[in-house]
Parts: C-alpha cells; sequence; structure tokens
C-alpha cells in the first residue's frame, strides 16, 4: 500500500471567495494587491487569483452558483507605512472603514487597518513589529 506524503508548510493552501459583482471586486484585491506588493497571478472571465487567493464570480464552475459568507482576511504587511498605503488604496478602490491604521492592542508591536470590501469582508492588512525574541521561545531540536 502506498502512503501519501503531507507537505508541511502553510497553514492554507487557498481560499477562495465567491462575489456578487467581480469587476468591483476586482478593482478592489487589485488595489489591495498593488499596496501589498503581490502581483496577480492570473485572470480570466470569471475569476482572478494572487498568491493563495482565489476570488470568482457565482457562475464560475469552481462556485456552484453559490456565493461564500462573510470572512475576514489578514494580510501581511511589511511595515507601517505599507499598512497605511493598503488603508488608502482600498478606500480609494470602493472599500468602506472598518477601522483606520493604528496599533491594536492583540499584542505588542501589532499595527493593522481593517476595510470592508464590496461584498462586506472584513479585509486587513497587518504589521508584526520589527522582528524581536521572546524571552519565553523555545527551541526545539528533533533527532532522526
Amino acid at each position: 500500500m502506498e502512503t501519501q506524503s503531507l507537505h508541511r508548510g502553510r497553514l492554507i493552501d487557498h481560499i477562495q471567495l465567491v462575489v456578487r459583482d467581480l469587476p468591483a471586486s476586482q478593482r478592489f484585491y487589485e488595489a489591495v494587491f498593488a499596496a501589498l506588493d503581490i502581483p496577480i497571478s492570473g485572470t480570466g472571465p470569471d475569476f482572478f487569483w494572487a498568491d493563495e487567493l482565489f476570488v470568482s464570480s457565482a457562475d464560475s464552475q469552481a462556485a456552484h452558483g453559490h456565493l461564500t459568507g462573510r470572512h475576514h482576511l489578514a494580510f501581511q504587511a511589511r511595515d507601517e507605512a505599507m499598512v497605511q498605503a493598503f488603508y488608502q488604496a482600498t478606500l480609494a478602490a470602493g472599500g468602506t472603514d472598518n477601522g483606520g491604521p493604528g496599533e491594536r492592542p492583540y499584542h505588542p508591536g501589532y499595527y493593522a487597518a481593517f476595510v470592508i470590501d464590496p461584498d462586506g469582508n472584513n479585509i486587513e492588512a497587518v504589521y508584526h513589529g520589527p522582528a524581536r525574541r521572546s524571552a519565553d521561545s523555545v527551541v526545539v531540536e528533533f533527532d532522526e
């Protein structure tokens, strides 16, 4: 019997959003990706994608005619300036304010901005602050 190997890397392989108005969503997410320096990977008549985010219309083959519900997606930003650029670009592209750029209480250095996309999804850009090593961090090594 052949076994399957499991790749351990990222937690999420990909996410699909099914949207009401694909052109409006494409304008919005192109602004998100431009601000975060993420290239659009591909487009078609009823979809587009970038990295692990796939966005399609309800009539696309993968959607089976159903819209996805409301989601919260958080994109990593390189620095606070990138979070601010994300916020401004998404508002200009049809997003709605859901919390302007600023530090949040989630952990020290958590700097984020939140907007609502054209389909009601809560979209965030977050910068986790400069790399720091916690006094509580532990490195575990395994012998093979």
